[in-house]
């Protein structure tokens, strides 16, 4: 994962115990200072809200964090960004010797 990373979504939601706002619907992994998302996309021309307070960590909704609202994650992003480069997608039942 890239250091500083940050989330940019379709719509936001707000918290009401502490009133903080939070990214929901579609949510793009952007880097501030930036004004496109990893996979390309002009913040500006797809119409995403920046939420540089809110890590890219905190969106993936398997964190369980600030993902609440959050309907999907842009592939593209989240493999520029090295989400999955810890699991693995399959498990070796039976290895040959």
């Amino acid at each position: 994962m890239a250091a500083g990373s940050a989330g940019a979504a379709t719509d936001q939601w707000i918290d009401p115990d502490d009133g903080v706002r939070y990214p929901a619907g579609e949510v793009h992994g952007w880097q501030p200072g930036r004004n496109e998302t990893v996979c390309g996309l002009s913040l500006h021309r797809s119409r995403l809200r920046r939420f540089p307070h809110v890590t890219w960590a905190d969106v993936q909704p398997e964190s369980g964090r600030h993902a609440e609202e959050v309907r999907e994650v842009c592939r593209r992003c989240r493999a520029g960004l090295g989400g999955r480069r810890d699991d693995r997608g399959w498990t070796r039942v039976n290895p040959r010797p």
